[in-house]
C-alpha cells in the first residue's frame, strides 16, 4: 500500500500576497482523492518529531533560537517566511512525515510526503523557505537505527540542496546528488557529492537525457540501500522561479525514471514534495499528483 504522510498543519496560512503556495498541500490531496488515485488509508498524520531526532542534524543553539522565536529579522528574513509557533510546529510535524514516511518505503518499496524537501535547511540555519531538513533528519534516523547503512540522496528540484549538502559534505554513508538550474538561486552554491548544473531554457530531452546520464551510473556506482527522493516541480516551464523549460510530460517522465530505477533495482525510496511556484496552482497540483499516480502504477 502506498503510505503517504499528510497533515492539515501542512497549509499553514501566510499573509496574503505571500509566494510560497501553501494552499497546494491541502488541494494536492483533494486532488489524489477525488480522482481515486488514492483512498483515505492511504494518508497517515504524523506527529511530530522529538528534539533528539532535530538535533542529530541541526546545532542545538540554533534549535534552540528557532523554537523559542528567538531568530534576529536577518535570520527570519532569509528563511522566506514570517516566523511563529504554529510555523516551527508545522515544521517538526513535516520533518516525522518524511521520517515514518521512510520507515513505510522500507516495509512497501516506496512511501510519500505531501510536503517536505526543504533542502535549504542547514545544520545551523534557515533558508529559502525551510527551516528544518527532512531529508536529512530521516537520513540520519535511518543510519542510527541501523536501518540503512548507504543512502543516496536524488535533489532533483530546480534549486541546489545546498543545506543537504553542507549538512552530509563529511558523512560517508550519504551520497548527496543534486541536478539544478545552475543560475538559479542559491547564488552561492555548496559542494554536493554530484552536482549536475543546467542551463536556462533546458528542455525535455536534454533534461532526461542529463538524467540518464548520471542517475543510473551512480546507483551500480554506490550501491544505496535507501533512496530520497526530492521532487520538486519548479522545473516546469511555467514555473515563475525555475528558468528552466521542462514540460508536464517531461516532468512526470523524471518521476517515472527515478521510481523505475528504484524498483528494478529494489532499492526502497521516500518521496518529498519539494517546490514548486506555476502561475497556476492547477499546474502545480498536477504535476505533484503525477509523482503519486505512478507510485501506485509502477508499485502497486
Amino acid at each position: 500500500m502506498l503510505k503517504v504522510a499528510w497533515s492539515p498543519v501542512y497549509a499553514h496560512p501566510l499573509p496574503e500576497g505571500h509566494r510560497f503556495p501553501m494552499e497546494k498541500y491541502n488541494l494536492l490531496p483533494e486532488q489524489l482523492l477525488y480522482e481515486g488515485t488514492l483512498q483515505q488509508e492511504n494518508f497517515f498524520e504524523p506527529p511530530p518529531i522529538e528534539d533528539q531526532y532535530i538535533l542529530n542534524t541541526h546545532e542545538s543553539t540554533y534549535w534552540d533560537k528557532l523554537r523559542n522565536q528567538q531568530l534576529t529579522p536577518a535570520e527570519i528574513r532569509k528563511t522566506g517566511f514570517p516566523l511563529s509557533p504554529q510555523l516551527v510546529f508545522r515544521e517538526v510535524v513535516i520533518m516525522n512525515g518524511t521520517v515514518q514516511a521512510a520507515l513505510f518505503a522500507l516495509e512497501y518499496g516506496v512511501s510519500m510526503n505531501i510536503a517536505g524537501g526543504t533542502h535549504h535547511a542547514f545544520t545551523n540555519r534557515g533558508e529559502g523557505f525551510c527551516l528544518l531538513n527532512d531529508i536529512a533528519i530521516a537520513a540520519n534516523y535511518l543510519l542510527e537505527k541501523k536501518l540503512a547503512a548507504r543512502i543516496l540522496i536524488v535533489d532533483l528540484d530546480v534549486h541546489q540542496g545546498n543545506g543537504t549538502a553542507q549538512i552530509f559534505q563529511d558523512k560517508a554513508e550519504v551520497f548527496t546528488f543534486s541536478m539544478h538550474g545552475a543560475s538559479n538561486y542559491p547564488m552561492h552554491k555548496e559542494i554536493s557529492d554530484l552536482d549536475v548544473a543546467l542551463p536556462d531554457g533546458i528542455t525535455d530531452a536534454a533534461y532526461l537525457k542529463a538524467l540518464d546520464t548520471h542517475l543510473p551510473a551512480l546507483i551500480e556506482q554506490e550501491v544505496p540501500d535507501f533512496i530520497f527522493y526530492q521532487s520538486g516541480v519548479d522545473i516546469l516551464n511555467t514555473d515563475k522561479l525555475g528558468r528552466l523549460s521542462v514540460s508536464l510530460a517531461g516532468c512526470r517522465e523524471r518521476d517515472r525514471k527515478v521510481l523505475e530505477l528504484c524498483k528494478r533495482h529494489h532499492i526502497p525510496v521516500a518521496a518529498s514534495m519539494g517546490g514548486g511556484y506555476s502561475e497556476r496552482i492547477a499546474d502545480i497540483v498536477e504535476a505533484h499528483a503525477n509523482t503519486f499516480r505512478l507510485a501506485q502504477e509502477i508499485y502497486f
